[in-house]
């Protein structure tokens, strides 16, 4: 996939679940084929994925919430996978 843009907006994918699971304290995404359990990154990235808010967003925002710069990088290649995974859809 050629560089994701910034107005970008991800969201969950059509018929997927994305839960937080205290048992095993992490998020997972539930689909009828199983469940992919996320590290605490790809937790909260994909907990911001509401087909509302932009690419540009989620990064601001995770950067605001764990007080660092630099996110966008590693934001859009965890994106760009889950996109390719069918984990996330584009919304226009």
């Amino acid at each position: 996939m050629s560089e994701l843009p910034d107005t970008l907006r991800p969201a969950i994918a059509h018929g997927m679940r994305l839960q937080w699971e205290p048992a095993q304290e992490a998020h997972v995404l539930l689909y009828p084929e199983g469940m992919v359990k996320l590290n605490g990154s790809a937790g909260a990235i994909m907990s911001r994925c509401d087909g509302v808010r932009t690419l540009a967003d989620i990064v601001a925002d995770l950067e605001r919430t764990y007080a660092v710069v630099g996110l966008a990088a590693d934001v859009r290649a965890f994106v760009a996978l889950a996109l390719e995974r069918r984990w996330l859809e584009a919304r226009e």
